[in-house]
């Protein structure tokens, strides 16, 4: 029981860090899959 609730627990976080780096950026991107980086300068693709 009590290794289900740790792998379990495990699961969910790390859905919610691979979540969070999927939505690292609200950004749009232009027909390339690039954007200006107004905050650190540059032009990047993802």
């Amino acid at each position: 029981m009590t290794k289900a609730i740790v792998a379990s627990l495990l699961a969910a976080l790390l859905s919610m860090v691979v979540f969070h780096f999927a939505v690292a950026h609200g950004g749009g991107t232009d027909a390339n899959g690039c954007h200006h980086d107004h905050k650190r300068g540059g032009y990047h693709c993802h």
